[in-house]
């Protein structure tokens, strides 16, 4: 919401009475002319947010300094899968809502916001997002309840501008939300960017509500965008690391295609048992219309098997995405942000986005000869890519 402040300029007129012109006092010539007293514009108190609006940003409630404040949004993600050659026995040919989110987002007090977003998307209820920031000052806030661990890059991106429905597969390998405390801030004018959280642990790809045991992880990243405050063409370069480490049972997660079809179906009975640990390098660039994303996730997580053996489990993922405006808007990790605003009325269509993604897993030779892997549901690795119409991948 946009405050305008009005400047006005106050005129004083002092009176003074008349007096007799004495002979000594010599009327003023043109170039001797009194100038007149500049007085300095009064500033007047800005205008109080309105109660009440309604924008492309969602439903807004709010007190007139904004101290406290009620957002209501959402957004829906429609999508189709078919799957060529396919009998039906592996992946069905089917449409899916798979995102239906509403969004409750507020701030109470100044410097507490709140976010509850459930999702009823696949036609199941869950609970995405429901967490505390204390944010007194943007070096150092701190976070609690359920939230995105900060690690994996694409799946810190709000899902709304993500390049394409389903994320890459280095989002498999990373946590997705996890329930704990964080700190996290930015530094030298967002030239640096740093989250630390003690959480739950989340398994590869998935999320936790409730804990199971006595463990928890430990969350990192550290983010740089050294050109920031400069006008420079790598002024939207950045790159950093981030992973977590921690003792962890129970489980294993699933490991899907983008598709959302089983591709590493791990035998039963194995279960996690020791320490688990991941890194991810990342880097984004963005300059005028053209994006550039790219992360490589490592995990490797001590595993029991239903014999008692502990073996190794390591799973490795990359991904490059590109994306590049045709109608000319400014790419930025925040997603394209158009000229002129979808508005058909108008004749205004928004903004034309291009994107093509390639990537790979490989959950590797270890554990099929570890017998963690049954074979004949499996494969060793995969490679997709996918250009902005459907996209294409293939198993080996």
């Amino acid at each position: 919401m946009t405050t305008t402040k009005i400047w006005a300029v106050a005129a004083l007129a002092l009176l003074v009475p008349a007096a007799p012109l004495r002979a000594q006092d010599k009327p003023p010539t043109d170039g001797d002319q009194p100038k007149a007293v500049e007085e300095k514009p009064k500033e007047e108190k800005p205008k109080a947010n309105p109660p009440a609006s309604a924008s492309a940003e969602g439903f807004v409630i709010q007190s007139e300094a904004g101290d406290f404040r009620l957002q209501v949004r959402g957004y829906a993600q429609f999508d189709g899968r078919f799957f060529s050659g396919d009998t039906g026995a592996v992946a069905l040919n089917t449409f899916v809502l798979r995102r239906v989110r509403p969004i409750l987002q507020g701030t109470v007090g100044k410097y507490f916001d709140f976010n509850i977003t459930p999702d009823f998307g696949g036609g199941t209820t869950v609970l995405q997002d429901a967490y505390l920031d204390v944010r007194y000052t943007p070096k150092f806030r701190v976070r609690v309840g359920k939230f995105k661990s900060p690690v994996g890059l694409e799946r810190l991106q709000s899902a709304t501008v993500t390049a394409f429905v389903e994320r890459a597969y280095p989002t498999a390998i990373v946590p997705n939300r996890d329930v704990g405390i964080q700190m996290h801030g930015e530094l030298a004018g967002g030239v640096v960017a740093y989250a630390v959280a003690l959480l739950d642990g989340a398994p590869d790809g998935g999320s936790v509500d409730l804990d199971l045991n006595d463990s928890k992880d430990l969350a990192g990243r550290l983010f740089l965008s050294p050109f920031k405050k400069r006008k420079s063409a790598l002024k939207d370069l950045g790159f950093g690391i981030a992973g977590t480490t921690g003792k962890q049972t129970g489980a294993l997660p699933a490991y899907r295609s983008g598709g959302q079809v089983s591709i590493f179906t791990l035998l039963t009975g194995i279960t996690f048992d020791g320490t688990r640990k991941r890194y991810s390098p990342q880097l984004s660039f963005y300059s005028g219309p053209f994006g550039l994303l790219a992360e490589y996730a490592q995990s490797d997580s001590k595993v029991r098997k239903v014999d008692g053996t502990r073996v190794s489990l390591v799973g490795k993922a990359w991904q490059a995405t590109a994306t590049v405006a045709l109608t000319g808007d400014k790419a930025s990790y925040a997603g394209v942000r158009p000229k002129k605003p979808f508005d058909p009325a108008k004749g205004q269509w928004g903004a034309l986005e291009l994107a093509a993604r390639v990537n790979g897993i490989e959950l590797g030779n270890e554990a099929f000869d570890a017998g963690l892997i049954d074979p004949t549901k499996s494969v060793r690795k995969a490679f997709a890519w996918r250009p902005v119409s459907p996209g294409r991948s293939t198993g080996t």
